[in-house]
Order: structure tokens, then sequence, then C-alpha cells
């Protein structure tokens, strides 16, 4: 059914637990799955210098770098249980990261999403928005949103 899925991950609990879904129907569907990982740019507005850009940068592509360790870890724990080898793609942009998951479904014919939550409830969401939300209202392609 599915033959590409795209799953935008940033380390957390609720990207974790997007990813155990996401390994698991690529598993079963035998799909490429693709783990997006994507540095924010808006983060760097307003630092002071170019070194501490790229400091910046060099610490959130470190934290990609463990979030991509962890899905290597359950894709073979997957791999034993369903007895089905998981094509597994990582990728690391930087830009919004609503606008370029959105970009990232067009330019890879992306057949399902499948995303964490962030939590957030309250004032927190209503200020800061929701990338899961920009997402689900904006997606060419079914997007699976796991809190």
């Amino acid at each position: 059914m599915y033959k590409k899925i795209l799953l935008p991950t940033d380390g957390s609990q609720p990207a974790l637990k997007a990813a155990e879904q996401a390994i698991w129907i690529a598993g079963k569907s035998n799909a490429e799955l693709l783990a997006l990982y994507v540095i924010d740019n808006s983060l760097f507005m307003g630092l002071p210098t170019e070194k501490a850009i790229t400091r910046v940068k060099e610490m959130l592509e470190d934290e990609g770098r463990k979030s991509f360790d962890a899905l290597i870890d359950m894709s073979l724990k997957c791999k034993e249980e369903l007895n089905t080898e998981i094509k597994l793609v990582f990728m690391t942009k930087e830009g919004r990261p609503a606008r370029t998951i959105r970009k990232t479904i067009e330019e890879e014919g992306i057949d399902l999403v499948v995303m964490g939550t962030s939590g957030k409830h309250g004032m927190d969401r209503f200020l800061l928005g929701s990338v899961a939300e920009k997402v689900v209202r904006t997606a060419s392609s079914p997007v699976l949103v796991v809190r």
C-alpha cells in the first residue's frame, strides 16, 4: 500500500513513539522509510557572529545524528520481529520545519507521513504553533500523528 513513508524526527519522546509506528508500517508494507531531521534556521536569528551560528548548527546536527542512531536500533529490533528488512534513509535539511516537511513530501513522492506531537497545549501551542498541525492542514498525503 505504501511505497515511501516520511518520518520527521527531532529525537523527542513523541518522535520516538511515532518512529515505532513508522518502522512497523514500513516493515509490514515493504516501504522505504525516510527519516527527516530539520534544522530550524529561525534559531540562528539574533546570534551575534557567524562563529556562533556555526556552533549552534553543529550542536543541532549532532542531535540529528543521535536521533538517527536511535532509529537504527529500533529498525533492527523490528527487523527481527517482522523478519523483514527495513529500508531506512536519513536526511538532514535546513529551514522552517513545517515548510521543509511539506516540500520533502512533494519532492520525494511520499505516500504517508508519520510524526509525533510536541505535547504542547494551551498558551504554548497558541503562541508557538504546532508543526504537526501545520503539516496535517497542508500536506498532500495522509498524515498519521502519534501522541
